[in-house]
């Protein structure tokens, strides 16, 4: 079990730690998930994410790599910018979400999820045997990764760095140096929240002082370190799919609601003639957010959901909702009962519990 340069950090706040995606991860702090989910929300707060995957796709041949096996259209990228994707097989399966960083022209960098680095590695590299001029190279075990998410987190970091943060759009970001040390600093996050992510490679930085600096920095607005179990109750308030409960092998994009990154008009890529034919013909189930109509059951990923006395589909993603006070949760159905406004039902413990589709976000 690997563990991230933070551990030691991690055990010393106090973190319940859990084996996640091959490390030993920090699953919630002796504050409590609810209490985390509340300062990344209204304050600021850290996530150790560096078990998310770092590919770096160079060559003259990159962009057409990453054109094959992407769904979003990455021509449209310029230094500088980065895109929310996903790689499919040949079936329209989600191999993986990812993220798509254009360094430079012929440069580029893939952020996966963690769990998935060594199957989306062998994935790149077995469509990159196609073209000739383009290199891949895994680099995750040199890179630290930390989300710094919340209101007060471009306050906290304007402190340490000269690089203008307020000008930085989001989804793009600055190669700049931040707290001594340079980095990427990127304008994204999986939280809802304004925030940042920091790529800080340990060949030419000292990640631990880094982060002792941020948090010197942030000691006046509460900052605190972040779980697992707050970045998913987070994630899951503005309806963001996690890889492995709500996209996998066997979902498409368009069912999935991801049609707003599938770019069909780019031309051929993998799986792009099953996708286009689910486009047109229309998917028989949809990825929904729901909200419980009943405050006795809080969802969890693998209960039936319920219409007319037969199982519609499966809760992929529930939890409580810190924002709303009650159970939300993610789930295909049919899509007949796909439409907001739609009652179902959530089965468990030998019973069912009622619950309404809504639009997503829940927040």
């Amino acid at each position: 079990m690997k563990k991230t340069a933070f551990h030691n950090m991690h055990v010393q706040a106090g973190a319940k730690m859990v084996s996640f995606a091959g490390f030993e991860m920090p699953i919630q702090y002796p504050t409590g998930i609810l209490e985390e989910h509340r300062i990344v929300r209204n304050g600021v707060g850290v996530f150790d994410v560096s078990h998310m995957g770092e590919f770096f796709v160079k060559g003259s041949d990159a962009l057409a790599l990453i054109q094959k096996i992407s769904i979003n259209d990455a021509s449209k990228l310029t230094p500088g910018k980065a895109q929310y994707s996903a790689m499919c097989t040949e079936d329209g399966g989600i191999v993986d979400d990812l993220l798509v960083y254009c360094l430079a022209e012929n440069s580029y960098m893939l952020v996966v999820n963690g769990a998935n680095v060594d199957k989306d590695f062998a994935w790149v590299q077995t469509n990159a045997a196609g073209f000739a001029n383009v290199s891949v190279t895994d680099e995750s075990d040199e890179i630290s990764l930390l989300a710094v998410q919340g209101p007060a987190s471009l306050d906290v970091l304007q402190t340490l760095t000269d690089v203008n943060l307020s000008e930085i759009p989001y989804y793009s970001f600055v190669e700049g140096v931040l707290a001594g040390a340079p980095m990427i600093i990127s304008r994204t996050g999986y939280t809802g929240e304004i925030g940042f992510e920091l790529y800080i490679d340990h060949r030419s930085a000292n990640v631990l002082d880094v982060t002792t600096k941020i948090f010197e920095a942030g000691a006046s607005k509460g900052i605190s370190w972040i779980g697992l179990g707050a970045r998913d109750t987070l994630r899951l308030e503005k309806g963001y799919c996690l890889y492995g409960n709500d996209i996998d092998g066997t979902t498409n994009p368009i069912e999935a609601g991801l049609g707003w990154i599938t770019k069909l008009a780019k031309g051929s890529f993998n799986g792009s003639d099953v996708i286009a034919r689910v486009k047109e013909e229309g998917p028989t189930r949809r990825l929904v957010g729901f909200v419980m109509k009943s405050e006795k059951l809080i969802p969890r990923s693998g209960y039936d959901i319920v219409s007319g006395g037969a199982s519609v589909g499966k809760v992929t993603s529930g939890n409580t909702s810190p924002g709303l006070g009650t159970g939300i949760g993610l789930g295909y159905v049919r899509i007949d009962l796909a439409s907001p406004g739609t009652a179902i039902e959530i089965a468990a413990r030998g019973t069912t519990f009622p619950a309404e589709v809504i639009k997503l976000p829940f927040l």
